[in-house]
């Protein structure tokens, strides 16, 4: 799963929500949070978690 990166910033600015904070509530690292918006992709489990965290459906994170 790819998440489009510049949704993901732009959801994590509208939180006002580091990378940091992003991990801790996702249970996942923060390296893994860098990679995913450092454009790389994800598993699906991991996609969720952070859709999850940011209240957000997982297809309005997904690069189309």
């Amino acid at each position: 799963m790819r998440i489009d990166r510049l949704k993901l910033r732009m959801e994590l600015a509208k939180r006002d929500m580091t990378q940091m904070k992003l991990a801790e509530l996702a249970g996942v690292s923060r390296a893994t949070i860098g990679y995913v918006v450092g454009g790389k992709s994800c598993s699906d489990r991991v996609g969720i978690k952070i859709a999850n965290v940011l209240g957000v459906p997982i297809e309005k994170l997904l690069e189309k």
